[in-house]
């Protein structure tokens, strides 16, 4: 089965995951919108970058987990807007091509991980951790929205294969 663990927003990450180990982790494609240079998330590279990666799989053996998220306190409107809409994107990029979807809570996965309450680089280092093979593509702090990623679709993983 293959995994694609999603952290959604400008700065996210997607996460191809098999068999409990990491096939690949690419930050969230994004392109420059207006006069003021603003990022936002490239649904067409998006697509492109789930499209070669399952172009050789059964879609009933794809489970999209998307990181459900919602408004936070103290987060600007237009911030939360394009947050809001970067996940409508990756629902509609993946209702479209007709990938199964699942949403998790962030405090339910971090929870699983012990990262309640915990910095935000400390998922970065749970998942060093956890897949030291693939440390040399966590080094860098902005590497934490890769982190989730992984963590995201680890989560999903290891507490499907409880239920089954």
């Amino acid at each position: 089965m293959l995994i694609i663990g999603i952290d959604p927003g400008i700065s996210g990450s997607i996460c191809f995951f098999e068999d409990g180990k990491i096939l690949d982790v690419v930050e969230m494609p994004t392109m420059t919108e207006g006069k003021k240079n603003k990022r936002q998330v490239n649904g067409a590279q998006i697509f492109n970058e789930i499209s070669k990666r399952i172009e050789r799989c059964n879609k009933t053996d794809i489970k999209v987990i998307i990181e459900q998220v919602s408004a936070m306190p103290g987060q600007g409107v237009t911030s939360m807007f394009n947050f809001g809409q970067s996940f409508g994107i990756l629902k509609g990029m993946c209702s479209a091509m007709q990938l199964p979807m699942y949403f998790v809570r962030p405090a339910k996965w971090k929870k699983y991980f012990n990262l309640i309450n915990s910095e935000k680089d400390a998922s970065r280092t749970k998942a060093i951790e956890i897949f030291p093979y693939f440390s040399s593509n966590l080094a860098k702090k902005k590497d934490s929205n890769k982190a989730d990623a992984i963590l995201i679709a680890s989560y999903y993983y290891e507490t499907f294969r409880q239920e089954e």
